[in-house]
């Protein structure tokens, strides 16, 4: 299940449902509006299989990390974020949950970083 936050820009989830990704917003489809940072995850740990993608760079923490969900920083301009979004979705090393779930995920133009769960360093790859 792809989570985007209250925050992301509607033009982009419209991009991203344009783009047929079946994709749910905090405070529409998931959760209620005015969510605080800290009832993020409590609700998408009751969620099936969440992978969150948030613009709040507070995601991007190693202690973050949980087997049950994946949480990723879009780390670009609002108006390029679904770009990003499909961008991370399409690429090898994450396409399925099951490649994503125990990980925090920055995205930006320079690539990738992950901390994955009980890693003591940072991945870094390129797009």
């Amino acid at each position: 299940m792809i989570i985007v936050d209250e925050n992301f820009p509607e033009g982009q989830r419209q991009l991203l449902c344009g783009w047929r990704m079946h994709i749910r917003q905090v405070g529409f489809e998931v959760g209620r509006k005015g969510l605080k940072d800290s009832e993020i995850i409590p609700l998408i740990l009751q969620l099936r299989s969440p992978t969150f993608f948030t613009l709040d760079s507070d995601f991007y923490k190693p202690k973050l990390c949980h087997l049950h969900y994946c949480l990723v920083y879009v780390d670009v301009v609002q108006y390029e974020a679904a770009f990003f979004v499909r961008r991370l979705l399409r690429h090898n090393e994450y396409k399925t949950h099951n490649k994503r779930k125990g990980t925090v995920i920055r995205i930006s133009h320079t690539g990738i970083s992950a901390w994955y769960l009980n890693a003591e360093n940072e991945k870094h790859l390129d797009w």
